[in-house]
């Protein structure tokens, strides 16, 4: 069954209930910041507000959009990208979409304008969905992205290359397309990016979608009274995916736009809110206010909050161990996954063993999971290999790249890049990772992007990026940079040099030493990783007190 046809019973079921929320905090600056400034969420910063949208209501925009899209042509098989900060028209738009039996492409919303261009015509998109935040990158590409037949504009003060969405979808019908959508039709494309920084654009079918919403209900039992409080952007597998097991059962969503630890507790507070996802620096920040007395937990009702789990990096157990601390009954949970895998779940901890905190856990609902060496057969219980991972949710192919697709899927088995080890109980333990991408703050940074924006300064004769160990980030990038003889640098100097790079980019540390290549003038990164870190990454992030 296609995940739109769940959409279609809330709406019959739930009409009248709430189905999303969102949320805008009101900032306390008055500065503002250009898309550059982003973090990986950022409040709009304007007055205050709260919206919501029945099942209902959330149906018939879906509804209302599918049915322009097919009286201009967009049919199954078709590309519909969405370049939207987190809003409440962001998942109707995403459903509208499937519902036409054509693909939707959400893209991150730091994508430089070429980055925005590659993405278009990488994925043959038909169609852009964009926000006015996206106005100035989207038009500098848009007479050069020739696929593209339609830019629609969600927002006020339509752009004249665009049209209006709202005004073009509002007047279209609500009723349910008479569109067949089966498990076996492509559903999404989604970005990815291997150790070259190129985005991969990853295939997934509708049975990834669905098995998605399955693996998540079945481990948090989600029922119709859960809320979950969603704030990672939803152009992201895990916002979705961890979402879609409370969308299986009707539960109500509630999209905060903003990471204040305040903000966060009184979204829980305000709206009841029973599940949070949060990443590790998330969690850091509210744990650091609490013991700072920035925060009195007195001030807030957080009694119906059940659930707190953590993804897309990993968990030091100091860090659950002093969430314990103040929130003795929260059930605890750590979900692993890749977006070639449709995001959080084909392994998990499960909220049963938090005396494992510190594994990823074991094979999630439906998958299955595998250690393997370098022929890719299995190593012995204890020793390190690759972990492999098997499902409904793997990932069609790489579009267009077959040979990619070739490198990471054999037999209906996606090996991860990650490098794990299973303990005598049968849990799994990240190790180190196979490829350079670096995870801060559960966003991945491909130092190859970083190393050739440095190689772009007159002074510098080398560099290399890698990640080190950072008690609230997970990782931060670090440039080892060799200066050309004769001149010199200053780390002041490096860091106005990269002002050009979005923040989440940008080194966190620079460290001025030769860089070693090895005789066929590859850089040598485990080297440095081992001169910098001394050991893991992963195995230093596990143990950050």
């Amino acid at each position: 069954m296609p995940i739109t046809d769940i959409l279609n019973k809330n709406a019959d079921f739930y009409p009248s209930d709430v189905s999303l929320v969102e949320i805008n905090p009101k900032l306390d600056t008055q500065e503002r910041m250009t898309w550059r400034e982003y973090s990986l969420i950022v409040t709009n910063p304007n007055e205050a507000y709260r919206k919501e949208i029945t099942w209902s209501e959330f149906n018939k925009k879906a509804n209302r959009l599918a049915n322009f899209l097919l009286t201009r042509g967009i049919k199954k098989g078709d590309k519909v990208a969405i370049l939207l900060m987190n809003c409440i028209e962001w998942l109707p738009i995403y459903f509208g979409i499937l519902k036409t039996g054509a693909l939707a492409v959400p893209l991150n919303y730091r994508y430089t304008a070429d980055e925005i261009k590659y993405c278009l015509d990488l994925a043959d998109a038909d169609v852009l969905i964009f926000g006015p935040e996206f106005t100035g990158r989207v038009e500098q590409v848009c007479t050069d992205a020739k696929r593209v037949k339609m830019w629609l504009y969600a927002g006020e003060a339509c752009p004249s290359f665009a049209e209006s969405y709202d005004k073009l979808v509002t007047y279209c019908s609500g009723k349910t397309p008479q569109i067949t959508i089966t498990d076996d039709d492509e559903a999404a494309i989604y970005f990815s990016s291997g150790t070259t920084g190129f985005p991969k654009a990853i295939v997934h079918k509708h049975r990834s979608l669905m098995h998605a919403a399955m693996t998540e209900q079945n481990h948090h039992s989600q029922t119709k009274d859960d809320v979950f409080l969603c704030i990672p952007p939803l152009y992201h597998t895990g916002a979705k995916m961890h979402w879609f097991g409370s969308f299986l059962v009707g539960g109500r969503a509630v999209l905060l736009k903003g990471i204040k630890p305040e903000w966060i507790l009184k979204a829980i507070s305000d709206e009841k809110c029973t599940i949070v996802w949060l990443l590790v620096p998330w969690a850091q920040d509210i744990l650091d206010a609490i013991e700072r007395g920035d925060i009195n937990l007195d001030d807030y009702d957080l009694s119906q909050w059940r659930l707190m789990h953590i993804g897309a990096q990993p968990v030091p157990p100091s860090l659950i161990k002093r969430w314990k601390k103040y929130f003795p009954n929260h059930s605890y949970d750590t979900n692993y996954g890749l977006s070639e895998s449709i995001g959080p779940g084909c392994v998990h901890l499960g909220v049963e063993n938090e005396h494992k905190v510190g594994a990823i856990g074991k094979a999630g609902f439906g998958w299955q999971t595998r250690i393997v060496d370098e022929n890719r057969n299995d190593v012995k219980r204890g020793e390190v290999g690759e972990l492999a991972v098997k499902g409904p949710g793997v990932m069609t192919a790489y579009y267009k790249d077959e040979k990619a697709t070739n490198e990471v899927l054999s037999d209906g088995w996606l090996f991860t890049g990650d490098m794990a080890e299973e303990d005598e109980d049968g849990f799994i333990y990240l190790v180190d990772r196979k490829k350079d991408v670096i995870i801060s703050g559960g966003e991945n940074i491909y130092p190859v992007q970083i190393e050739d924006y440095l190689r772009k300064n007159d002074k510098i004769s080398d560099v290399a990026v890698i990640g080190l160990p950072d008690q609230r980030l997970g990782e931060i990038a670090a440039a080892i940079i060799q200066v050309k003889e004769g001149m010199t640098m200053t780390e002041e100097d490096v860091d106005n040099f990269c002002m050009g790079l979005p923040r989440y980019k940008r080194p966190h540390k620079v460290i001025f030493a030769d860089v070693p290549r090895n005789p066929t003038g590859k850089i040598e990164k485990p080297k440095l990783r081992k001169m910098y870190c001394g050991e893991s990454v992963v195995a230093q992030q596990n143990e950050i007190k």
